[in-house]
């Protein structure tokens, strides 16, 4: 690292350990101490919660092979998978080395802003690129990647930057960024690894000056850690960064962060807990919380030997959102483009089909909060959220009754006046209010005229909006 490198680098660690000691007079700013009781009091900011879903986008050298897994390197030359191997011994002529595949992935059909409109037409709020993977490229020209990145090799275009620019300037998305931590394969990284992590030199000289690299240059609203390589929170000097992030970066006040900072962190410490991969516990928390997942049941990049059997159905994935939101949590959905730059057709068609769905239902997704009772007790497939400040509860049903009824056994809707004059049910998408039937305290029991169901716009899931529940409408708060 150049002395100009390291004075980059030190400059933001130093400004926050002075104003850990000496916060700046005439301000009720909190500063934040590079420590986790300390970081772990900071508020994670109101937009996340709000917006519910986001799109993931795995994409990167591993794109290339398409075969498999994004881990195909560690698969192949790592773990030596007798499958991988095979592929590269059946396909590629002998030498052929990973590093090979950096000068095929030409990205040639990258249009950042058809990414952007497509991305927004999902109903997703925001957005987060894999700006790094484990396998050290770089999807923009970082100083620190030894010319192993996208400006250098293969595109020759700061991927990220375009991708930044389009979604910035074309949609309302919010712009996030994942980075990984650690390298499979980086000498120093190794290096350090087999000195049980007693030296920091890759740390210190590549991962470290990446991440403060990434937030000075695009400003990302989520910075998504991930892969620490078990090598603990200290190592990578975690609590000093995001003491800076939230302290003196450029987006000190609206950037979001996860759980993934070291070993050990995960679901304990840092912003929103991911907790592990596809998370989705199925009741409440007490902490904002991500489902992170994939379209493909079986891999984050694109894989060219996909089956349609492997991906999930859109009626899955509005049950996986549903869930998500109805326990507190955010979705994020992953999906893998091609190494030439393209969305696959069925990653298209799935994120046009959940924008459809949102299009209609999205009031009972976006800005809710959880009620007092997540599921049905008597129906199974029915999800709640609620606007309290509305006197409203949601009802998202997956499974459309036989009988042209739906019991609902957790609205303790009462009979009388309320019945007739106050509480309305309406399904969403259907101009009319539906008649309704109370269950003496235990539920109520909701009618659908048969002609309603042609008249809906999509048939994967419906909605309920019950308003002036006669019962506090309760929300779950979140700590």
């Amino acid at each position: 690292m150049s002395s100009a490198q390291l004075r980059g680098f030190l400059l933001p660690v130093l400004t926050t350990l002075f104003l850990a000691q000496f916060p700046l007079p005439g301000g009720s700013r909190t500063i934040y101490q590079p420590t986790w009781e300390s970081l772990d009091s900071r508020p994670i900011p109101d937009w996340f919660d709000d917006v519910k879903f986001g799109i993931f986008i795995h994409w990167g050298v591993f794109s290339v092979p398409s075969y498999g897994s994004e881990w195909f390197w560690w698969y192949w030359q790592g773990s030596k998978i007798p499958s991988y191997v095979n592929f590269m011994s059946k396909n590629y002529p002998p030498g052929f080395q990973y590093e090979d595949f950096g000068p095929q992935f030409k990205a040639e059909f990258f249009d950042p802003l058809s990414w952007a409109n497509t991305l927004a037409e999902s109903g997703a709020k925001y957005v987060v690129l894999t700006s790094k993977h484990h396998e050290g490229f770089t999807l923009w020209g970082s100083k620190f990647s030894w010319n192993w990145n996208s400006v250098d090799v293969g595109p020759k275009r700061d991927l990220v930057g375009e991708l930044a620019f389009a979604i910035r300037n074309k949609t309302d998305l919010h712009f996030g960024l994942y980075h990984s931590l650690f390298e499979w394969f980086n000498p120093l990284f190794l290096s350090d690894k087999n000195n049980s992590f007693e030296t920091r030199d890759f740390a210190s000289t590549k991962s470290l000056p990446e991440l403060y690299e990434l937030v000075l240059k695009y400003h990302p609203e989520i910075l998504w850690s991930d892969g620490d390589g078990n090598a603990p929170d200290t190592y990578w000097n975690s609590t000093s960064f995001l003491a800076w992030l939230y302290n003196e970066s450029p987006v000190q006040d609206t950037v979001v962060t996860n759980d993934r900072w070291g070993n050990g962190c995960m679901c304990k410490h840092g912003g929103f807990y991911t907790c592990s991969d596809r998370y989705n516990p199925g009741h409440l928390l007490k902490h904002k919380w991500e489902n992170c997942m994939t379209i493909d049941k079986n891999s984050w990049g694109y894989r060219r030997n996909a089956l349609i059997s492997e991906m999930l159905t859109i009626e899955e994935i509005v049950q996986q959102l549903v869930e998500t939101v109805s326990c507190g949590g955010n979705l994020l959905m992953n999906i893998g483009p091609t190494a030439d730059g393209r969305i696959p057709v069925i990653f298209e068609e799935r994120l046009k089909q959940v924008g459809q769905w949102l299009k209609i239902n999205g009031e009972a997704i976006y800005s809710t909060k959880p009620w007092r009772a997540q599921n049905d007790s008597m129906t199974a497939g029915v999800w709640y959220t609620c606007k309290p400040e509305e006197q409203t509860v949601y009802a998202i049903f997956l499974n459309w009754p036989s009988n042209w009824e739906l019991v609902l056994g957790e609205p303790k809707a009462t009979a009388g006046k309320t019945e007739f004059y106050l509480l309305q049910v309406q399904l969403i998408g259907y101009e009319n209010t539906l008649k309704w039937k109370s269950l003496e305290g235990k539920g109520m029991v909701v009618n659908f005229p048969k002609s309603c169901y042609s008249q809906l716009p999509v048939p994967w899931g419906w909605v309920l909006k019950i308003v002036k529940l006669n019962e506090e409408v309760e929300q779950y708060r979140k700590s």
